[in-house]
């Protein structure tokens, strides 16, 4: 190894270290994964013919090339990111959503807790775990009003919402960048990684109800519309039906026409845009242009989308310069071959550190196989979805979903570790064993 490799791999490492720390140095993730991606290629560029062969003046045209080619692998997966973004905040602030917590509805705890259970697991599988967590809770806090049992209902939703989304190839970003590899198929990951992710969900929540007796100690409200509402309840179900369905189709969409997932998003937005206009062109009220498209835009979290940009390109540089291969190899010889064994740490470790690196480390490190476990969807793939989306439940920090919740019902570290992250390891170890039987048996 080089003493360019190794200054290359040192400003990856410690950029690392301080985005895991985020919360203790007070600086932005998103600002040290772009000084990573930046640093990372400088430094490529200082001796490219140690990695490209060619002439010295081809050498930066060639540099160019990979940077433009490894931009439009990333682009499309911000681009879908964004479009996802804006669907979701478009149903969400028109009232799509309303219908959700009349479906919840009840005075009973245990019954509570399953519904909020298999509910935030199927949205989180249509839409996206974080956006699901943020639904979630803030219909939870129309629902319970007793500090200890919305800690236990807010911690099923991290576990909900990490275990439905991945199953799905569009409930998770590790499983969005797999599934726009190629890596893994709609088909593929959603029927073989489904019950795993079930059993992961279902676990934890028969562990948790032991927690809940008898019936909510504060009466609910009524769960009607709000006075806020601008749109029918039949414009609003419109709105969900056009936004929700529209997620659904994408994958539909890419099999139909064999175009990037990324299109299939900017359709589904184009037409929401759309009927949202026409619904607009008779309102009459003045807070009307807060919930429009055109400025729901300005809300799109572009801290989280700059965030994936800079780590993906470090990412990619390590892969030019032969590391990514390199640790790969190590790894198998290390586990001999033993996928459950590699994909199993990376679960762990994604509940420690950010799962999207890892996995976008892990594409790097293998190549897909035509056949065996690295093939599509071969065992590596969907246990590799599986392991990055439900372990970063086991610590609150592991996923985004973890941490909004913990923001948004300062929820401590301390508390979940010691009350949650046995229960989500007691899941996660038991949908990958029901993986294992469902391969062998």
């Amino acid at each position: 190894m080089t003493s360019l490799t190794i200054a290359i791999v040192f400003v990856f490492i410690v950029g690392y270290l301080c985005i895991a720390f985020e919360s203790g140095l007070k600086i932005n993730k998103a600002a040290i994964a772009l000084l990573m991606c930046v640093l990372t290629w400088t430094l490529f560029m200082l001796d490219p013919g140690s990695y490209i062969s060619g002439l010295a003046e081809e050498l930066p045209l060639k540099v160019s090339e990979l940077l433009k080619h490894h931009l439009g692998d990333t682009g499309e997966t911000l681009f879908f990111l964004m479009g996802a973004m804006t669907i979701v905040e478009i149903v969400d602030k028109n009232g799509g959503f309303n219908f959700v917590r009349k479906m919840l509805m009840t005075v009973n705890k245990r019954k509570l807790l399953w519904r909020i259970a298999f509910m935030t697991f199927i949205l989180s599988a249509i839409l996206d775990n974080l956006t699901t967590s943020i639904v979630m809770i803030m219909v939870l806090r129309k629902l319970v009003y007793d500090r200890n049992d919305r800690l236990i209902y807010a911690s099923l939703i991290i576990i909900s919402a990490n275990s439905g989304g991945a199953f799905s190839p569009i409930g998770d970003v590790t499983t969005i960048m797999l599934w726009i590899r190629g890596m893994i198929t709609t088909q593929g990951v959603i029927t073989e990684i489904f019950i795993p992710s079930l059993v992961s969900m279902v676990i934890p929540a028969l562990i948790l109800q032991q927690g809940l007796k008898g019936q909510l100690a504060t009466a609910q409200g009524k769960g009607g519309e709000s006075s806020g509402e601008v749109f029918s309840s039949k414009q609003r179900y419109a709105i969900f039906i056009l936004g929700v369905g529209g997620l659904m189709f994408v994958p539909i969409f890419r099999y139909l026409t064999d175009l990037p997932p990324f299109m299939g998003i900017l359709l589904v937005l184009g037409v929401l845009w759309t009927a949202t206009e026409i619904f607009y062109r008779n309102v009459k009220s003045k807070d009307s242009f807060s919930k429009r498209v055109s400025h729901l835009l300005s809300n799109i979290d572009m801290t989280t989308i700059l965030f994936f940009l800079g780590i993906l390109m470090a990412v990619a540089c390590l892969e030019e310069i032969g590391v990514l291969t390199a640790l790969g190899e190590g790894l198998d010889k290390i586990s001999n071959g033993n996928h459950y064994l590699v994909t199993g740490v990376i679960g762990v470790l994604s509940s420690i550190v950010d799962n999207v690196p890892l996995v976008a480390g892990c594409m790097g490190m293998y190549p897909i196989a035509e056949t065996g476990d690295l093939a599509v969807d071969g065992i590596f793939w969907q246990l590799l979805a599986y392991c990055a989306g439900v372990g970063g439940s086991m610590l609150i920090i592991g996923s985004a979903a973890g941490v909004v919740v913990m923001g948004l019902e300062k929820i401590t570290f301390g508390w979940y570790m010691r009350h949650i992250t046995w229960i989500v390891f007691v899941g996660y170890i038991c949908g990958m064993c029901s993986y294992w039987l469902i391969k062998n048996l």
